[in-house]
């Protein structure tokens, strides 16, 4: 944890080192899971790790880190995994997932704009779904222990530390630039407040499990309990919504699953630690309204800054969302083609904006392809629960990437992969086992 913070300092005061915080990760993981052979799930660690530390490689890494350098890094990681120690025969949805995404990148290549690099636009809007099924590939009935799916959860939150004491420096006194209800780039660290907002969500929840299942003194839950209220003060400043809602949603989802499989004498533990979470939110959100002057308020009720209520809570995706869905009505068989929802929408209604919303692209570019697709990656997992409930963060990872994909769709790698997580098979540790090890199938 120490090294995380002084990794955000570090990348503050010298910014280039950004990019060998990148490059070191990718060296580092790529030996540990060749020394390993991914024998205990390095791979998926790895994979972790750098997905929750996508956003901050982006805003640090400058014009040599590749856009989709996040993504690429977890699908090698994850391909990785793969050829050590290969995928579940029960994995075969998955499989047809991918396939299913074949149509429309082929029909792309004919109603693509001729000056549209057809390359980059297929590759943009295709990173983010290809990245999702070979993760659950990889995490379908993938058994691990308790204590890796803790080690998981870990690497989900250091990269996220490092973020939000780079932000914590980088970003000016809250007051200098506030000047309305809108996100606001300065408070994000410069950078886009709703991929900000998302990855701070990630170490929002991760720090939410940490306080039930790792705080073993009251020292550590403390430490965590002041680490939840930081990343919570950063993300609610960037007047970015839906990363916090996320955060919130999902640690409610976790709260409730986990208190239903803990023993009676525990229960009472717990109550009070939600009544500390419940004060110390609470006290973040004081803390924030005032350093806000009330207009974060303003923000969360919809309203702009002179206290008038906004027409649309959705700011204007709502329409971007019913325009794709008549996309998809108008052409239900092949869809419009990935990549083409920009263009065509500029076409036919001229107006220059993407909504966001994986599941209305999904369905306006891949046209039935693209409900199979959908209906898999819904029906899947919910029925892989029926027979498999020992993973209590199955709903919160779910959860993660279904709000996740409705307000960011998959610009970063963060909702692919956390679907990835509801899959996988979370199985008691055997006696005298040390921790981390491997159980055997």
């Amino acid at each position: 944890m120490a090294l995380h913070i002084g990794i955000g300092f570090a990348i503050y005061l010298f910014r280039f080192l950004g990019l060998f915080y990148f490059l070191g990760s990718i060296v580092f993981f790529v030996l540990w899971v060749f020394q390993s052979g991914n024998k205990q799930n390095q791979a998926l660690l790895a994979a972790a790790y750098m997905t929750a530390g996508e956003v901050f490689f982006r805003m640090t890494g400058g014009s040599i880190i590749p856009w989709e350098a996040g993504k690429y890094s977890v699908i090698c990681f994850i391909l990785l995994g793969l050829f050590f120690t290969g995928t579940s025969r029960k994995s075969a949805p998955y499989w047809l997932y991918l396939l299913l995404l074949i149509p429309g990148v082929i029909y792309a290549a004919s109603t693509l704009n001729f000056d549209t690099n057809v390359r980059k636009a297929i590759i943009f809007n295709l990173s983010g779904p290809f990245c999702l099924g070979i993760a659950a590939l990889y995490c379908y009935d993938r058994r691990i222990s308790k204590m890796q799916l803790h080690y998981l959860v870990w690497c989900l939150l250091m990269p996220v530390l490092s973020l939000g004491i780079y932000l914590f420096f980088y970003t000016p006194d809250t007051r200098e630039v506030l000047n309305g209800t809108q996100s606001n780039f300065a408070l994000s660290g410069g950078y886009g407040p709703n991929q900000v907002a998302t990855a701070l969500g990630i170490g929002m929840f991760a720090l939410v499990v940490q306080i039930f299942v790792n705080s073993k003194n009251k020292l550590l839950f403390f430490l965590n309990l002041g680490l939840l209220m930081f990343l919570t003060y950063r993300a609610i400043i960037t007047f970015s919504r839906g990363g916090v809602l996320t955060a919130a949603l999902i640690s409610i989802a976790f709260i409730v699953i986990y208190f239903q499989g803990v023993p009676a004498r525990k229960k009472s533990a717990i109550s009070f630690y939600l009544m500390v979470i419940g004060g110390a939110i609470a006290m973040t959100w004081l803390i924030s309204s005032a350093r806000t002057m009330g207009l974060i308020d303003l923000r969360y009720a919809n309203k702009d800054a002179a206290g008038r209520i906004k027409e649309d809570l959705s700011t204007g995706r709502q329409e971007l969302i019913t325009s794709e869905l008549t996309f998809f009505v108008n052409n239900p068989i092949m869809g419009i083609g990935v990549g083409k929802t920009k263009e065509y929408r500029e076409e036919k209604l001229d107006i220059l904006a993407a909504s966001h919303n994986e599941i209305s692209r999904l369905l306006s570019e891949h046209g039935v392809f693209g409900l199979i697709a959908l209906i898999i990656l819904i029906v899947t997992p919910l029925f892989y629960r029926i027979g498999n409930r020992k993973n209590y963060l199955f709903y919160s990872f779910l959860g993660f990437w279904f709000l996740t994909i409705n307000h960011s769709s998959m610009r970063v790698a963060a909702p692919a992969f956390i679907y990835a997580l509801s899959l996988l098979n979370v199985v008691h540790e055997k006696k005298n086992t040390l921790p981390g090890k491997q159980i055997s199938a």
